[in-house]
């Protein structure tokens, strides 16, 4: 069986805290997604997964604490725990530019990945201790905001007892991640004490790597992907989306196609033989030390990936620019 983890970075805006928004009209808009008279961030998102018998990860940024105070996390933690799906830890440094007082005194950084060993252990065990004092269960796994993690992030992690990352996306590898890893790793691996599970994907042209996020993949392609990966006996297959991807880029209105293709993807996995919906505590950390097995990725196809650029683009009129009414 494949497992299907479907993570959910979820986390406030740090824009627009920068443009002055209050911290409730953040979570209604980052969190909740709230917009167009209706909510289609986790709390729909959950809807959709416990209608299919699937379960999310919702990889939770505590650091807005440290400008806001921890009272706004309970009620998130508690509404995704008491439906039975996972909290886990996700860090947006660019919190650290509000903060009343700073951890790492006042060092600042865009990425988790720009602080020294020492800053990393730091931040990673308050955010961590943040979360489980609003009520989730003990943390193992952790993405960094933007991907932006670095080896040192693993060593940190190892040392506050975090047994799982999922930073790696080889769409950001040289760029804002820079964990050494290789770009065709696809199942877990253990890098410096941490079993490390990828983002998944396709190979959508020669050398290229389309990851399987719901904004960036067509509805077939992530089935394709998933096909594969379960025909291929891969262990896990691990899908990206966020607490707001169903809004247009200015939170303003949903985005229809991208709400279709979350609904689809669960459609899909809920019916297809051989996978089934996990959370990062329903895997062995033993899976990164078993022996490398081949393993690759959906070959590019031309067709398959013009028709996503096809649609994508009229999307992106449909709901960005608004000359169709949605």
């Amino acid at each position: 069986m494949t497992a299907l983890l479907i993570t959910v970075d979820t986390e406030l805006s740090a824009l627009w805290q920068q443009r002055g928004a209050s911290l409730d009209e953040n979570v209604r808009r980052s969190i909740h997604a709230e917009a167009g008279g209706r909510a289609c961030g986790i709390g729909w998102q959950m809807d959709v997964l416990d209608r299919h018998g699937l379960k999310g990860v919702f990889f939770l940024d505590p650091l807005p604490a440290l400008v806001h105070g921890a009272d706004f996390l309970r009620p998130i933690v508690g509404e995704v725990v008491g439906r039975g799906h996972e909290v886990q830890l996700h860090i947006h440094t660019e919190w650290l530019a509000w903060a009343k007082a700073s951890p790492v005194e006042g060092r600042q950084g865009r990425n988790i990945g720009d602080f020294s060993l020492a800053d990393q252990v730091t931040l990673l065990g308050l955010a961590k201790s943040l979360l489980e004092q609003a009520g989730a269960p003990p943390i193992t796994a952790f993405r960094a905001g933007n991907f932006g993690a670095n080896d040192d992030t693993l060593r940190a992690l190892a040392a506050v007892g975090i047994d799982w990352d999922s930073s790696v996306n080889p769409a950001y590898l040289g760029g804002d991640c820079r964990i050494s890893a290789d770009h065709s790793q696809i199942g877990a691996k253990r890098i410096h004490g941490v079993a490390e599970l990828p983002v998944s994907g396709i190979v959508d042209r020669p050398g290229g790597f389309r990851p399987a996020q719901i904004c960036a993949m067509s509805a077939a392609e992530m089935r394709v992907g998933l096909r594969h990966a379960v025909r291929n006996r891969h262990d896990a297959f691990v899908v990206v989306t966020h607490s707001f991807e169903m809004l247009s880029r200015d939170r303003a209105r949903p985005n229809g196609a991208v709400i279709r293709r979350f609904e689809q993807l669960c459609h899909e996995a809920a019916r297809m033989p051989g996978v089934h919906g996990a959370g990062f505590r329903d895997l062995s950390p033993s899976l990164a030390d078993a022996p490398e097995r081949r393993l690759d990725r959906v070959a590019p196809n031309r067709l398959r990936t013009g028709l996503r650029m096809a649609a994508q683009a009229v999307a992106t009129w449909r709901y960005e620019h608004r000359l169709i009414p949605a």
